[in-house]
């Protein structure tokens, strides 16, 4: 733009390209990174992952903690590797938790826990631990005597055995997983005397449950007639054996 001697303003205008090469050059100064730029980009390194500590000891009773006894030992091969692994059945050492019962004296109603252990060469491993997940044996059992606990090893699995004399029993079923003994079924009689009420089946792998009801009311032993019915469960979380705080609690309604 120029100012002529008459004083008007004059537009002097430049070709179309000179603009266009103008314009481009203001672009080029905005640099795109190219692949070799990227790349040349130091990697940020993950921290690497802590492989966990497995504790392996020489003896089963190596494992008990401070303030807890020995209350049952058994053995089975629970991971298939045809090693005979050791169940502890641990019970708390605590004095505040023995009390005196009008009619049944001194009772230890100290709790028991579990210790599952894998032989491996001249030791064993720690496989599972939870110390206070059982009830003491010696809780009121109202009318009746409270149910007989009892921890075995089968065929690769760990069960949980609860015996209620001639009102039936409940019995949960663990296998290892990972880390830890996951909870993949339960199976429970509801019985008066020797006659069978009902039963309830559930394999937490397969999400079904199986509930069957005895519809012969006058049947003696053996003469039930059961009416099956099936449900497909909520969730396929299966729950393992160190986060059960508390099996009388136990509540798989949820499921």
């Amino acid at each position: 733009m120029k100012k002529n001697t008459s004083g008007i303003l004059k537009f002097t205008w430049l070709p179309l390209s000179l603009i266009l090469i103008f314009g481009c050059s203001k672009e080029d100064k905005k640099q795109i990174p190219t692949e070799n730029s990227i790349t040349n980009i130091p990697a940020v390194k993950e921290p690497e992952k802590a492989e966990p500590v497995v504790e392996t000891k020489k003896n089963p009773t190596d494992f008990v903690p401070e303030g807890y006894t020995i209350f049952e030992k058994s053995f089975g091969d629970l991971n298939k590797d045809g090693a005979e692994d050791c169940i502890l059945i641990i019970k708390k050492v605590d004095p505040g938790n023995i009390i005196t019962d009008e009619y049944r004296g001194k009772l230890d109603r100290n709790r028991r826990g579990l210790i599952i252990l894998f032989k491996k060469n001249d030791g064993y491993e720690l496989a599972s631990k939870n110390y206070s997940c059982f009830s003491s044996e010696n809780e009121d059992g109202g009318v009746y005597y409270a149910p007989e606990l009892e921890v075995y090893a089968e065929k690769g699995k760990l069960y949980i055995h609860y015996a209620h004399g001639r009102y039936g029993y409940w019995t949960y079923t663990f296998r290892y997983g990972k880390s830890d003994f996951d909870l993949i079924g339960y199976d429970d009689s509801s019985n008066t005397g020797p006659r069978v009420n009902s039963t309830t089946s559930i394999n937490f792998l397969t999400g079904k449950q199986l509930d069957k009801t005895n519809v012969n009311e006058e049947a003696e032993s053996g003469d039930e007639v059961f009416k099956d019915s099936w449900k497909k469960l909520k969730t396929t979380k299966l729950l393992t054996l160190s986060e059960i705080k508390d099996f009388d609690e136990l509540d798989l309604s949820s499921y």
